[in-house]
Parts: C-alpha cells; sequence; structure tokens
C-alpha cells in the first residue's frame, strides 16, 4: 500500500523543515499525533528513534532510515508483521515549499491492511500537511 499527499505551504523550506524535524513537538499542533517520546537526545540522524503515540493505536518506536537536511526525512516502524514508511519530501519554491508526505505499507498483510485502513491513513497524512500548511503560516507571520 502507498498513500501519498502533496501541498504547496506559503513558507520557505528552512521553516517547514523545522517542523518536520522537531517531531517531539508534533503534538502542538499535528491531530494525528497525541504524544512523542525521543529515545536519543539531541537532533534527529539516522538511526535517531522516537516512540509515537497517535489516537486510536498502540505506540510505536519510529526509527529514522533517511535524513537528507532540509529536502528528506524517512523513518520507519514494524507493526503486525508489517513494515511501515513515513516520508516527508520538501522541494523549495522560491518562498514556498511543496510537501509531500507519503506512507508505504509492505509485508504479507499489506493488502488487506489497504483494504480497511487505506482511506483513514490518506486522510492522516492530508491533516498532516494540512497542520504543517498551518504551522508554517503561523511561524512566517511572526
Amino acid at each position: 500500500m502507498y498513500r501519498e499527499h502533496s501541498t504547496v505551504i506559503n513558507a520557505p523550506a528552512s521553516v517547514v523543515w523545522r517542523l518536520t524535524t522537531d517531531v517531539a513537538n508534533w503534538p502542538s499542533f499535528m491531530p494525528t499525533v497525541q504524544r512523542v517520546t525521543l529515545l536519543q537526545p539531541g537532533e534527529l540522524r539516522v538511526g535517531s528513534s522516537a516512540r509515537v503515540k497517535q489516537p486510536g493505536q498502540t505506540a510505536a518506536v519510529w526509527t529514522v532510515t533517511r535524513l537528507s537536511p532540509t529536502t528528506e526525512f524517512t523513518w520507519e516502524t514494524r507493526r503486525m508483521g508489517l513494515r511501515m514508511i513515513g516520508r516527508h519530501l520538501l522541494a523549495p519554491d522560491g518562498d514556498r515549499t511543496r510537501n509531500t508526505v507519503s506512507i508505504a505499507v509492505t509485508g504479507r498483510g499489506a493488502g488487506l491492511f489497504a483494504a480497511f485502513f487505506g482511506g483513514l491513513i490518506a486522510r492522516a497524512i492530508q491533516q498532516e500537511n494540512e497542520a504543517f500548511q498551518k504551522a508554517a503560516s503561523r511561524i512566517s507571520a511572526s
């Protein structure tokens, strides 16, 4: 299963990148995240992990697998025999940023998972992009 949502945010990539990689702060502006606990101190880097609690789910540990400063942040978790890969891609466009959020789910039950939860996940990543847009707008306006 693969779901993706892309939007243009009226803020420079540096602002969107700061919001994207400050995962500990996500619960303050993102309705799809209730709690994030960083498992290593300092800035995110490949190998960093965080325990993420989302509404209606048990907490999951997500581990950073790719990090290209200002352009890409990818992390993944394993649940119920599935591998879930969350990706954030930023593409600067002058004073604006194209922000693409995606999730890929692989594994033996991925098709069944998509049938039951694909629509819910599509809505969740759209909500996340909308939350990034609102938070970035507030920062850029101040």
